[in-house]
């Protein structure tokens, strides 16, 4: 999980459809130092209709997830990536205090109503009944993160959490 701004790109001819990698001015990085302490290049399939990713080059910052393969960086459209200046204050505080919290939970993503958790360490994603991803509301004010004996749950506010109450009011 980093932040950068993309500062170049290039079709590279591997695999049947090719591969772009796009190169990275690496601003942060919140996530994945033990595998990869540092970014140069993120590939993705040059592709969208192979869940390939259009990043645009020297306009924007943006927050991009993904996986380390073989020694690369790759995302894709089922991977999280968005307009830096277009995360909610709440993603942002997120990424820098809440979101190592959740790092034992699991987001369970709910398509249609009743929905269960199935383990105490599950947090129901429910931004899928109206919106249909990550745009929707619960995604852009809460945090999943682990609360007393492994419970997962919904947490939103400024203060940092209490990890001694689990809120079941939140969604």
């Amino acid at each position: 999980v980093i932040r950068a701004k993309v500062v170049g790109k290039k079709l590279m001819k591997d695999g049947p459809f090719g591969t772009m990698r796009y190169t990275v001015k690496q601003m942060k990085m919140y996530r994945g130092f033990q595998i990869m302490p540092h970014v140069q290049y993120i590939y993705t399939e040059a592709s969208e209709s192979l869940c390939g990713v259009k990043l645009e080059v020297n306009k924007y910052q943006y927050l991009i997830t993904g996986r380390v393969y073989e020694g690369k960086v790759y995302t894709g459209l089922c991977n999280w990536y968005e307009k830096w200046d277009r995360l909610t204050p709440s993603q942002r505080k997120g990424l820098n205090h809440r979101y190592h919290l959740g790092c034992g939970c699991k987001i369970r993503p709910c398509y249609y109503l009743p929905c269960f958790a199935t383990s105490k360490n599950e947090c129901i994603w429910t931004d899928m009944l109206s919106n249909f991803g990550h745009s929707g509301y619960q995604a852009k004010h809460y945090a999943c993160i682990q609360r007393v004996e492994g419970y997962c749950s919904w947490y939103r506010g400024w203060a940092p959490p209490d990890k001694t109450i689990i809120n079941a009011t939140d969604p």
